[in-house]
């Protein structure tokens, strides 16, 4: 009787010690992430697809010169989990969340497509104010020497 007494003495620690270095990790890759420069808090959401992908998930955009890069907030994978291509992004729409969505109250629910559809699926993504701003900047804008009309 006295060994599982002991056994417990060493696993309930190693799992304590185990939960907090994940902690660290997800704390540690936000504020990497966030020093980089370019991110800002969004939600994303891949409408009509089931399971999680069909759910607002919250997370960090990090804007790059040809894609927008997504990480969601409870992670510690170091890679973006959805990558949004800048060329031919069309915002083809804007509204308020709807009361089932469970999304903050400031902010705006922006509906994206692509130009020529293909594969890729649409995509909406929510932020504040001062966030889609920016979004809709870097969207129309372009980096220096780019030729996207080729």
């Amino acid at each position: 009787m006295e060994q599982p007494l002991d056994l417990l003495r060493w696993v309930f620690p190693a799992l304590a010690l185990c939960a907090a270095a994940v902690v660290c990790a997800a704390i540690l890759r936000r504020r990497v992430l966030l020093r980089r420069g370019g991110a800002v808090e969004c939600h994303l959401r891949f409408p009509g697809a089931g399971g999680r992908r069909g759910a607002w998930r919250i997370g960090l955009c990090r804007y790059g010169s040809s894609y927008l890069g997504w990480f969601p907030a409870f992670s510690i994978r170091p890679r973006p989990t959805a990558e949004l291509s800048r060329r031919g992004l069309v915002v083809s729409g804007r509204r308020p969340p709807e009361p089932g969505e469970h999304l903050p109250a400031d902010t705006t629910v922006v509906h994206l497509t692509w130009d020529g559809g293909g594969d890729r699926p649409a995509v909406e993504i929510a932020m504040n104010d001062a966030t889609l701003t920016g979004f809709l900047s870097w969207v129309e804008s372009m980096p220096p020497g780019t030729d996207w009309d080729s």
